[in-house]
């Protein structure tokens, strides 16, 4: 995983109208906490943040008014619900060696068994414990000849080497459902509606 350095300063400003002035800068405000530490208050810049955060699980390294250098991954991103601008961001501190549990997005490949099929994903991300330098971007999984009733499993998802399932091994990532059975519902219905006119 790859580490991206981000240049932060320490802010001093609170409330709505604070933000308002950050993010008109084109930055913004963040809080960087963990390992018992106070929270600290941080102004972010805007762009490189945007970029960062495009990688799920990030590994951020911060020089923070050029004095201190921390490791953070990105915990909670605000997002604007129309424009889609970065509102405010959470950042958890982390240190070289340590585990963190996260969530890692989970992928799928492959052609299902013929008979229009769909595919569910009951999760879209499946909690992980890894070592903070090393957290896998995401895992892919084969769906090749899946058939309606079949489901994967987290335990039957390979893991890269050091991270570990933060779910039960039983817990169902992705099964596959029969598309018919909508459709006869729907023939049902159908039917019912016809012997209703009669």
């Amino acid at each position: 995983m790859s580490e991206v350095k981000i240049a932060a300063e320490t802010r001093t400003e609170f409330g709505k109208g604070a933000a308002r002035r950050i993010r008109r800068d084109n930055k913004v405000p963040g809080v960087l906490y963990g390992h018992g530490s106070d929270p600290l208050h941080l102004t972010l810049p805007g762009h490189e943040l945007l970029l960062a955060l495009r990688t799920p699980n990030v590994l951020i390294a911060l020089d923070i008014d050029g004095k201190t250098n921390e490791l953070a991954i990105p915990k909670a991103v605000q997002r604007d619900p129309l424009k889609g601008f970065l509102e405010h961001v959470d950042l958890q501190l982390v240190k070289r060696g340590e585990t963190v549990t996260v969530e890692i997005p989970v992928h799928a490949e492959g052609e299902l068994a013929p008979g229009g099929n769909l595919l569910e994903h009951v999760l879209n991300a499946l909690p992980v414990e890894a070592e903070a330098t090393h957290i896998p971007e995401s895992v892919t999984v084969s769906v090749e000849g899946l058939a309606a009733g079949d489901s994967i499993l987290a335990k039957d998802i390979e893991l890269p080497k050091g991270t570990k399932l933060a779910v039960e091994d039983d817990t169902v990532v992705l099964q596959v459902l029969a598309a018919q059975a909508e459709e006869a519902a729907e023939g049902a219905e159908a039917e019912g509606e016809d012997v209703a006119e009669a």
